[in-house]
């Protein structure tokens, strides 16, 4: 680089960019939008008419005030090695599952319809939040979300001011079918109008068909035992022997819907967001809608049922799309490209408060973990289904082979993982025998700042890397995505550093070749976080709750500036990358968490 002030020709796509970072450096540009000297792959940009030399006074300030610049400029754009990391560089955006688009990259965010959008009293969740008497009040309430529906727009901008090129986000079923069969094409025109936005300020839409949220009608929450039977008003669900094959055919339906109205404009899809985590939450533990709690007493009869006609709803989504996608709107050979997005953790065998080496503690932490996650992504990769998890498929289901594109990994926490013996414990899951806490005593710490208070875990910023390289290799061909990534904080400085942390661990994995195509980071502003209510803030922007003003936080204008330059610069990674400490929480900052079951930690 012929400058010295740190920062590598970054390019803007139309953005507004935050007065912290520059929006671009005029030197070594070309007429078509290259930068030559520092930028590996061109795009289209829009240049402002600016003077060189003003352009980097007021570039070079605005570093300073972050202290982005080394305090000696080195000769010739050196640097010192012993002192800086070097420069991590990110490709530009491609096709999230055909070949082309291996080596590719995306910078994104996510959200969901039911945690951002305005009061919508047609869905299962706001029933379960809502106060009694009018509703069941079984969790914090989930009331207006953050407005996420009347500003969809007005939120765009902030994805536009963010640099990102993609943005995945769920589309509320009961807002587009809030009575069985009735469409509600107001609610389809919002979305469609969303959509356009976003491809006209060149962001790629990511759908997520399903994110934890039914319309009422699918299983009622306040008739949880449908004692008349399937109805139009109640179909009783997913492990009703009636209505579980019906609500499959409806989430086609409704899959096959937004496949014909939005795929001239969308090419990527998730049919479903932690299919596992949703079935502990609705079908094991009843801490969400419809509240029903098999674990202990109706296993194989009720969970069982209803895990395996998720899954089917997964295939049936899929083909629907499939079928029904005609259009290749991001132009890469491929009308679509399908997956679905899996929670998953960092196990750790314990015993006595330490890390366990004992074969029944590891062989305890092997079982949880097929449990937990590779019992479904194994069905679906394989074609056939474990329905004891004990290791070995015992139905083949030839239909669910295939049905993955490419798959989004989700990880947030470490899990600690025990053999009970004959004394199980609160935390014991007593279908795979297993005893599994989140925090210490039970869970030694890799550091006491990876604790995260307001969820109740460890965050190990470190972690992408070991669970990346694992999933390249146990479906091997299958491109990653890592579809959502973030940090409950009231510190932006602590959210931007898990959030470099989490880039440099990609990159790693990336250049040992495992095929890592894009980082969504969760989400876009604090929004509702389940059993957590508004308590855990993990948005880039924070909400003000009364105002619902936006506000960027400083992981905002770090991420910000890393998706414009897709770089990681040495100075950023020296201020927030690493493995050390991360920045202590803000001493307010809650301390404790809603308590929500071992076995699955959060729900996103």
């Amino acid at each position: 680089m012929s400058h010295h002030i740190g920062l590598p020709c970054v390019r803007r796509r139309g953005g507004r960019t935050f007065e912290l970072f520059s929006s671009e450096v005029a030197q070594g540009v070309n007429a078509r939008g290259d930068c030559p000297q520092c930028c590996a792959t061109p795009f289209p940009t829009v240049y402002e008419p600016e003077g060189t030399v003003k352009r980097l006074i007021k570039i070079a300030a605005a570093v300073l005030a972050l202290g982005l610049v080394a305090p000696v400029a080195l000769a010739s754009g050196e640097t010192d090695a012993a002192a800086k990391p070097r420069t991590v560089s990110f490709s530009s955006i491609g096709s999230l599952a055909a070949p082309s688009g291996k080596g590719s990259f995306r910078f994104g965010v996510s959200s969901s319809a039911t945690q951002i959008e305005d009061q919508n009293t047609d869905t299962d969740w706001y029933k379960w939040s809502q106060p009694a008497p009018e509703g069941l009040g079984k969790s914090p309430f989930v009331g207006e979300g953050v407005k996420g529906y009347s500003k969809a727009i007005e939120d765009i901008g902030l994805l536009e001011d963010l640099n990102v090129d993609s943005y995945r986000f769920s589309i509320e079923w009961a807002r587009i079918e809030p009575r069985r069969n009735q469409i509600n094409e107001a609610a389809l025109d919002h979305y469609s109008k969303q959509l356009d936005a976003l491809i006209a300020r060149g962001i790629r839409p990511m759908i997520v068909v399903h994110h934890f949220a039914n319309p009422v009608w699918v299983d009622n929450p306040e008739d949880p035992g449908c004692t008349k039977g399937p109805s139009d008003t109640n179909l009783c669900g997913l492990d009703h022997p009636v209505g579980g094959p019906l609500v499959v055919k409806e989430m086609a339906e409704h899959a096959k819907l937004l496949a014909e109205r939005f795929g001239d404009r969308v090419d990527e899809w998730a049919t479903l967001n932690e299919p596992m985590v949703y079935m502990l939450f609705s079908h094991a533990f009843g801490a969400g809608p419809p509240g029903k709690a098999n674990l202990a007493t109706n296993f194989s009869s009720k969970f069982v049922p209803a895990l395996r006609q998720y899954i089917n709803a997964h295939a049936a989504m899929y083909r629907a799309i499939k079928r029904y996608d005609r259009h290749d709107a991001d132009r890469d050979g491929l009308n679509s490209t399908i997956g679905l997005t899996a929670s998953v953790k960092q196990y750790v065998a314990v015993r006595d408060g330490k890390v366990s080496t004992e074969p029944r503690d590891t062989a305890a932490r092997d079982r949880f973990r097929r449990f937990f996650e590779l019992n479904i992504l194994d069905s679906l990769w394989k074609g056939d289904f474990d329905t004891n998890f004990d290791g070995t498929a015992d139905e083949p289901h030839p239909d669910w082979k295939g049905t993955l594109d490419w798959l989004g990994i989700q990880l947030y926490d470490r899990t600690g993982v025990s053999d009970p013996g004959d004394t199980p414990g609160p935390g014991t899951l007593p279908v795979i025998n297993v005893d599994t806490c989140g925090t210490a005593p039970c869970l030694p710490a890799s550091d006491p700042s990876y604790f995260i208070p307001a969820m109740g875990y460890e965050s190990d910023p470190g972690g992408l890397y070991p669970v990346l390289k694992d999933f390249g290799a146990r479906y091997r061909g299958l491109p990653l995505v890592v579809s959502e990534s973030g940090i409950a904080t009231n510190s932006g400085k602590r959210r931007a550093e898990f959030t470099v942390r989490a880039l440099e661990q990609i990159q790693r994995v990336r250049a040992e070749g495992v095929d890592v195509r894009g980082y969504y980071h969760w989400s876009l502003m604090d929004n509702f976080e389940w059993l957590q209510g508004y308590g855990a803030r993990f948005g880039l922007y924070e909400v003000d709750r009364t105002t619902m003003k936006r506000t960027p936080t400083e992981a905002a204008k770090v991420y910000s500036a890393v998706a414009e330059a897709r770089t990681l610069t040495p100075q950023i990674r020296k201020l927030y990358g690493g493995s050390g400490p991360l920045s202590p929480e803000p001493a307010d900052a809650a301390t404790t968490a809603t308590p929500v079951p071992a076995a699955t930690g959060r729900r996103h």
